[in-house]
């Protein structure tokens, strides 16, 4: 469904301040795998997803998705198979637009395109059905702009947008950690259930270790750019936070006061 061979990324390469974000980085996602990631600032966590998403290219090593090779494919032919939620909840969606027009577009991903009204009465049926599971009441309130929605429920409904289509690989880049603790429990429950609803395929980056080890059937770590550690479906049963620390500090250069890993 995904692999990533021997993916190297460098910033500002042949200069003093040249720094390598992956390094020959390879990770192979089957269908239907949950894959979470933890590692401090600056391991490559959110590089590995700019990478699959197409939004930086590589400097080495492929991607494949669908076992189609992608590496020099640019980042909107790439939307075909690749969905994202992103940190900032208002990134995801168009705050101009009504949340019936948000989710016409989100929809109709990967589908030819023609001359015809954006959102019908069917449509409109469909969206209040799939906005009912988000238990918030945006079902009642098609029209309304997305922008007047708070923080916590435009997240929910990028988490909607991205999933509904059930792409190929769905990344989720911290998109509970802009949250206050009770959205971020909500949106944490509403993304198992669309994982699960969807059978997707999803990668999620994470600082909440606790999230990281409650959600999905695989586990990562990454340092430096490159994989550290995996924990298969079996392990990921019993493991802890307090046991993932202990593996960090084992990291040459890491040690258990580094909180980046902590939310």
């Amino acid at each position: 469904m995904l692999s990533l061979d021997q993916v190297t990324k460098r910033f500002f390469p042949g200069t003093v301040n040249e720094r390598v974000a992956l390094d020959q980085l390879s990770l192979t996602l089957n269908e239907g795998d949950f894959v979470t990631v933890i590692g401090s600032n600056g391991a490559g966590k959110s590089t590995m997803l700019n990478v699959i998403s197409g939004r930086y290219p590589t400097d080495g090593g492929c991607v494949v998705i669908d076992g189609k090779d992608v590496t020099k494919s640019p980042e909107h032919k790439r939307a075909a198979w690749v969905a994202r939620v992103f940190q900032d909840p208002m990134a995801g969606t168009s705050p101009h637009l009504t949340i019936e027009e948000n989710l016409a577009i989100a929809f109709r991903r990967g589908q030819g395109r023609g001359l015809g009204m954006a959102v019908t009465r069917a449509g409109r049926e469909v969206y209040r059905e799939a906005l009912a599971t988000l238990e918030l009441g945006l079902e009642n309130r098609l029209q309304m702009r997305v922008g007047m929605l708070s923080g916590g429920q435009r997240q929910a409904l990028s988490l909607l947008m991205a999933t509904y289509a059930q792409p190929s690989i769905l990344l989720l880049d911290e998109h509970t950690a802009a949250l206050d603790p009770s959205r971020a429990e909500l949106i944490t429950r509403l993304t198992g259930e669309a994982v699960a609803r969807h059978n997707l395929t999803a990668l999620m980056v994470t600082h909440n270790m606790h999230q990281a080890i409650e959600l999905g059937n695989r586990l990562i770590m990454m340092h430096e750019g490159r994989i550290v550690l995996e924990v298969d479906e079996a392990a990921k049963r019993s493991i802890t936070a307090e046991a993932l620390l202990e593996e960090f500090s084992k990291i040459k250069g890491a040690s258990l006061s580094d909180r980046t890993l902590l939310d």
